[in-house]
């Protein structure tokens, strides 16, 4: 398949008017939302921001890469643009962008379209290739020269690959280098897998080239691992190279000097990167499960370590929280209507309620924090001290210290076993660290933390259920407050944690923590919305479109509807909806509103014991904070 097949000549743009990166992402958008390659430009653009805050694809040299894969792209498409005055991308080298690749790839992309796509990502490691596109007029022009670059690629790949097959070695340790001093290994990986990871693999391929030193890079991209690395070649590796920004399998290199960088440096600084892994000057890494460790050796914050394992387990909850949810606010609607009798009633609470997706909740939370400190032995330990926690009541509270508990055991064994002799390490895994784990893990629980967090989870539940309405409103205005905060990040996943410790400790009957989260987290695309319709002189014509899905995505309790406009105008954006949110979570509590359910947003509204009110706070809220927003944005300058 041609490159060009996915770069279209009527949605190039040979002169992109944009001066800023956020006008540039919208223009380049717009091309693919007017030849009908994209069916959500809102939720497109969302994915792109998602992918800039990860690290910029300003990628240096003058090109900058934005990239998503997502349902909102309808098929494969690559925008190509070029600015004459160049546009500050955040690029990695400081430089500005010139030439723009907005790569959109659907969430079922076959396997053609990606490879596809990493040949384009290939052909931009070339400086000569780059020098002759800067000089192109025409769209026509660009598709000529990427169509002869491409043919040129093909046709030099046949002898070699001819030659390669014909001495291929039939065991793979016969491919070993003839010097195995100068022999490393790499990983390259990007979150989305369709740029990044192959312009790191072929700049760091190209360069060991040139210093000499033979290379095996295994790529993780949108198909999964490419080039598995194999035991033997990672034995034999005098270090190994981490350019990724998500995470790969490491435990395999147990005992190498590792580099862990961002894959922004496998595409700028391979040279570098091959040194350091060539002369060992990396930290050894131990597939503990412990404190990250820096370049220099440095331990990561513990702040940000725990935060990284908490998040671990309740991303892993979550759809337990969401599918089981969802099914016992369905139960709750058909109890009105056909009684506790009804066997549809009877079968969504089996399977969404505490002997079905609810009752994981708890387990799986604490499995996956101690898989995320100690590796995969820590798992069922985790996710038995999290049973256990449900089993005796210590709740919510309980089944994170399980989690914690169960990752540091492990952890801790390791230690302890690490003066086996080698004979016995294929014991460690199978045999000793889940005995042990089990054994410690367990029994700590039994004695120490089952008995204190039971008795502080009741504790909880009798402070909230007996706290005056004026606390109560106070609370509300903390937790719907927080859902604005960063939408989506550690504030808002801290509000709806407590919420959902309080919501499952409680038996699913205290929802009132949950409608100040609900409704706080309804109001900041609601606001969105609203002020792009009543403020329009404020907004861009593809804002005030853009404006229009938040409608749908507020009602649907979807904060991220709002990420677009708060990552274009924080100041203003994020302090209107906090304003709105905390109003919102107020009133749910001023007004004693219970939301038996854990999402949904106005698809589960009628559950709540004060419905009207529930969505009266939704709605006060969204024009608090739309009518600060409208008021303190400035008005768009006209274009032109």
């Amino acid at each position: 398949m041609r490159i060009t097949d996915l770069m279209i000549k009527e949605a190039m743009i040979m002169d992109l008017a944009a001066t800023t990166k956020e006008a540039a992402i919208d223009e380049l958008i717009a091309s693919l939302e007017k030849n009908g390659r994209i069916n959500d430009p809102v939720e497109f653009k969302q994915a792109i921001l998602k992918r800039e805050g990860e690290s910029s694809t300003g990628i240096g040299g003058g090109i900058a890469m934005p990239h998503a894969k997502t349902k909102a792209v309808n098929q494969p498409t690559v925008v190509f643009a070029k600015s004459a005055k160049g546009v500050d991308f955040e690029a990695l080298d400081g430089e500005p962008a010139y030439l723009f690749f907005m790569i959109a790839a659907p969430e079922g992309a076959g396997s053609t379209h990606l490879r596809t796509l990493a040949a384009l990502s290939r052909l931009l490691i070339d400086s000569d290739f780059i020098d002759k596109l800067k000089e192109t007029k025409t769209p026509e022009e660009v598709a000529a020269l990427f169509d002869a670059k491409q043919a040129n690629e093909e046709e030099a790949k046949k002898p070699a690959e001819a030659q390669a097959t014909a001495q291929a070695p039939k065991n793979a340790a016969a491919d070993a280098p003839a010097d195995e001093e100068a022999f490393v290994i790499a990983v390259t990986a990007c979150p989305t897998g369709i740029a990044h990871t192959f312009m790191a693999e072929d700049a760091l391929k190209k360069k060991a080239k040139e210093m000499g030193v033979s290379i095996r890079v295994e790529t993780n991209g949108s198909e999964g691992a490419g080039n598995v690395l194999t035991p033997d070649e990672i034995r034999r590796a005098k270090g190994v190279i981490i350019a990724a920004d998500k995470n790969v399998e490491m435990a395999r290199f147990d005992g190498k000097p590792v580099l862990q960088r961002p894959v922004s440096d496998g595409i700028r600084k391979p040279e570098e990167l091959i040194r350091k892994a060539l002369n060992g000057d990396a930290p050894i890494y131990r597939s503990a499960g412990g404190a990250a460790v820096t370049e220099k050796g440095e331990k990561a914050g513990i702040g940000s370590g725990i935060y990284k394992n908490l998040m671990n387990g309740i991303s892993h909850m979550l759809p337990f929280v969401v599918g089981g949810g969802i099914l016992l606010a369905i139960s709750f609607l058909i109890e009105q209507v056909a009684g506790e009798s009804s066997p549809l009633f009877q079968l969504l609470q089996t399977i969404g309620g505490g002997n079905g997706a609810f009752h994981f909740l708890i387990p799986i939370l604490a499995g996956f924090i101690a898989m995320s400190i100690g590796d995969r032995p820590a798992l069922m330990p985790g996710m038995v001290g999290g049973l256990m926690a449900v089993n005796s009541n210590a709740g919510f509270l309980g089944g994170l210290a399980a989690g914690f508990l169960a990752g540091y055991v492990v952890i801790l064994l390791r230690k302890v076993f690490a003066g086996l002799p080698k004979t016995l390490e294929g014991l460690k895994p199978i045999l000793l660290y889940p005995i042990f784990g089990l054994l410690i893990a367990g029994t700590v629980m039994f004695y120490v933390v089952d008995p204190i967090f039971s008795w502080m989870n009741e504790g909880l539940i009798n402070v909230l259920n007996n706290l005056g309405t004026g606390n109560m409103v106070i609370l509300g205005i903390i937790l719907g407050g927080m859902m604005s905060i960063d939408m989506g990040g550690p504030f808002n996943k801290a509000a709806y944690a407590f919420a959902i410790g309080v919501f499952t400790s409680s038996g699913n009957t205290n929802g009132a923590m949950m409608a100040a989260v609900m409704a706080g987290g309804m109001v900041p695309p609601l606001a969105i919305a609203l002020a792009t319709t009543f403020f329009k002189r404020k907004f861009t014509e593809q804002e005030r479109k853009s404006g229009l899905t938040n409608y749908i995505l507020g009602l649907s309790f979807i904060t991220e509807g709002a990420i677009p406009f708060a990552a274009s105008d924080p100041l203003r954006v994020l302090t209107s909806c906090i304003l709105g949110s905390a109003v919102a979570g107020g009133l749910t509590q001023l007004w004693k509103i219970n939301v038996p359910a854990p999402h949904g947003g106005i698809f589960v509204a009628a559950l709540a014991n004060h419905a009207l009110l529930f969505m009266l706070a939704v709605v006060i809220g969204a024009v608090v904070s739309g009518f600060v927003l409208g008021v303190w944005k400035k008005n768009v300058e006209p274009q032109g």
